[in-house]
């Protein structure tokens, strides 16, 4: 699927600026760590920058902190959700609490959601 310039100029700079969990995770994640999966860190998809991308596996892999369940950051998740899922693509989401607190557990999330 094709990314505007615009959502590939943001995918870019949000690689070089990414949180805490986000950084933990991805350590978790690349060079195909995960059951020799490749995953991509703030992947441009549509108009959307996605945490991570497994692309064999059609599995987005999103780490929401706090702001996620304030204003009207929840509508705006279940659009882009739904946006997601008509390009064949899930969605997962993993608390940045989770990841803070045990990367182990959110990888074993992942690979529950993989599974399944």
């Amino acid at each position: 699927m094709e990314a505007p310039e615009r959502t590939r100029r943001l995918a870019l700079s949000l690689r070089k600026a990414m949180t805490l969990p986000e950084v933990l995770l991805w350590k978790a994640l690349k060079g195909r760590r995960l059951d020799g999966l490749h995953f991509r860190k703030q992947h441009p998809a549509g108009p959307y920058v996605l945490d991570f991308y497994c692309d064999s596996a059609k599995l987005c892999v999103e780490v929401d902190g706090y702001s996620h369940g304030a204003g009207t950051r929840p509508a705006r998740d279940e659009q882009r959700d739904a946006w997601l899922a008509e390009q064949g693509i899930r969605t997962l989401r993993i608390s940045a609490e989770l990841v803070l607190q045990d990367v182990d557990a959110a990888i074993a999330t992942i690979r529950q959601a993989l599974e399944s």
